[in-house]
């Protein structure tokens, strides 16, 4: 029977760590999972997973719309991640075992919501992932037309893109324009590519055979690496990871020297509204501290370095994406940055002018964007596994390769689940919706830390948030927040509260929520003297997310419906939580 004490049961760290050892014991013997990573080796897992994609094309677009104010952009997603970052470690430090901000949810706010974040991190991880595959594609079949080798379009495009650019240039050449008069009608590379795909594709029964090739193959390849052991993914990672550094380090060294003062000026054109169009773009990188939560159970010693690696991801990738950013801007005017290989661009004949480099760059794109995929593939196993062991999933989601220690049926599961999507989906707003699945992860498990009594017995060696009284740093800067608001941005405040349709009405809403959740939780953390630090992370993310569009979260409220509907259909009363209160 389905009852609101029954959605809300927690488990308790001791439980949690029991049924862990337990559970490697009597099914997997007493191996379990190869403890094969260290401080070093889970800093470079975090910086593979957040310097990738994002340092090679979407930082690009992000400074085009904010100019070079656009480094307070990383200032402010990093300010609003360590926050987080201080929650997880907490967590990871206190239940080191697989599962990342599911299990933290778990032992804090209930099975009901441990489901949601623990379904939210599955479409996470696999949507970024298939975004980070086909971008991968994307980058590796440039570098070899760089070479003369042309791979045909209808093996490196999606179904989806290619039979949308033959109805937008057909439409065209049906109403007499002819195709060397495309580019001159507007319509561009892109769809003209998507259009010689769709047209010299192999058909089978009218069918047209368009896939993106190089994005299955590549995910076929880290699953494979995946599946055949952790300390193998480690040393992948770790050579890659230091070849991506050595080449940003050099494109910041020597993009330093062709540097002009004058692009610095005007310095944040499009105020702050500009600057935050890029929040999806960047926080869809942040998502590598929940990444290496998920290795907890193969550290060597995950209370000390699981918390030690989180800050030094979080401080060496925020320097590193400022650095980058600022060399940007400052060899290129913002406002011709909004290209898809903005590094490329700047050392080419509008910047720089330094050939040379390209090629180091191309190489490094593919290497960077090839260990996020590395990192998140290794990820997402670890979340269906955690959850198979608490009986929220089959069994079989759980169950470790005998020889190499992986969960090899979910890793198997997670690259079908990768690698057949990439091949057909367009995934044009996919870091919008991945990112919006981090924010809602990071706020979870900062409303775990703060369901916790501050005034616990404190363990020795485990790492703990500090503790700063909310009740008037918060309440003060809620309320510092609004008087600036009005003072400095009456106009954008009077615009809040005038609609003239429920199209513009609807874009607000994620807005007023979040407003009548900082009044809540303003009043709450008067009244209960709740900790600062959750909470700042709390409201930060909150914010972000309401900058991510209705669109998407009408998207992620259908995934957390479906996830709801087999959460009750299989999950609660196959829960282990079930069994004990059933006496089995």
């Amino acid at each position: 029977m389905i009852t609101i004490k029954s959605l809300f049961r927690t488990k308790s760290v001791d439980q949690i760590m029991g049924d862990q050892a337990q559970f490697s014991e009597s099914v997997h013997g007493s191996g379990g999972m190869k403890k094969a990573l260290g401080v070093v080796d889970l800093t470079a897992l975090g910086i593979a997973a957040v310097i990738g994609a994002g340092i090679f094309s979407t930082i690009g677009t992000a400074a085009s719309a904010g100019g070079p104010a656009v480094v307070f952009l990383f200032l402010f997603t990093a300010i609003a991640c360590a926050f987080s970052a201080f929650c997880y470690a907490e967590f990871a430090s206190s239940i080191p075992v697989s599962g990342s901000a599911y299990t933290y949810a778990y032992a804090s706010l209930g099975e009901l919501l441990a489901w949601i974040i623990g379904w939210d991190l599955l479409m996470e991880y696999a949507i970024g992932n298939i975004a980070v595959a086909i971008s991968w594609s994307d980058y590796f079949t440039s570098l070899l037309s760089g070479y003369g080798l042309h791979l045909p379009a209808w093996i490196t495009m999606d179904l989806l893109t290619a039979s949308r650019g033959y109805e937008l240039v057909q439409e065209l050449l049906n109403t007499g324009v002819s195709f060397t008069d495309l580019a001159a009608k507007g319509v561009s590379n892109a769809s003209i590519e998507a259009y010689q795909a769709w047209t010299t594709a192999p058909q089978i029964f009218g069918f047209h055979i368009v896939a993106d090739i190089p994005a299955m193959l590549i995910t076929a390849l880290v699953t494979y690496i995946v599946y055949i052991g952790i300390q193998e993914s480690k040393r992948v990672n770790n050579i890659m990871v230091l070849l991506k550094m050595i080449v940003l380090m050099m494109v910041i060294g020597v993009g330093a020297f062709y540097v002009k003062p004058e692009n610095f000026s005007p310095f944040n054109p499009n105020g702050v509204t500009g600057v935050l169009k890029g929040v999806s773009g960047v926080f869809f990188a942040y998502i590598g501290f929940d990444a290496i939560s998920t290795t907890a159970e193969e550290c060597k010693n995950p209370q000390r370095d699981l918390p030690r690696a989180m800050m030094y991801v979080l401080g060496i990738c925020t320097l590193v994406y400022i650095a980058v950013a600022l060399v940007l801007v400052g060899i290129v005017k913002y406002d011709h940055l909004a290209v898809g290989d903005p590094l490329a661009y700047v050392f080419g004949p509008e910047g720089a002018n330094v050939h040379w480099i390209s090629g180091f760059i191309g190489i490094s794109a593919i290497v960077a964007i090839f260990t996020v995929l590395l990192v998140f593939q290794l990820g997402q196993p670890r979340i269906w596994m955690a959850m198979s062991r608490d009986g929220l999933l089959p069994k079989v989601f759980s169950k470790l390769h005998p020889k190499y220690k992986t969960p090899s049926f979910s890793t198997i599961v997670t690259g079908l689940f990768v690698g057949i999507p990439c091949m057909f989906m367009n995934l044009t707003e996919v870091t919008d919706l991945c990112s919006i699945g981090t924010l809602f992860a990071f706020i979870l498990v900062c409303a775990g830390v703060l369901r916790m009594d501050p005034n616990r017995p404190k363990v020795a060696g485990r790492f703990y948030t500090p503790y700063i009284n909310g009740k008037y740093w918060f309440t003060g800067m809620v309320l510092l927040t609004v008087v600036l608001l009005m003072l400095f941005n009456a106009d954008s405040m009077k615009s809040f509260f005038t609609y003239e349709s429920w199209d513009s009405f609807r874009h607000k809403i994620p807005l007023w929520f979040f407003i009548i959740g900082m009044g809540f939780l303003t009043m709450l953390t008067y009244v209960k003297n709740l900790s600062l630090i959750p909470l700042l992370g709390l409201a930060s993310c909150g914010y972000l997310m309401t900058e991510l569009g209705w669109t998407n979260w009408l998207r992620f409220g259908i995934w957390l419906a479906v996830g709801l509907v087999i959460y009750f259909l299989y999950g609660h009363k196959n829960s282990k939580l079930s069994a004990k209160a059933q006496g089995v």
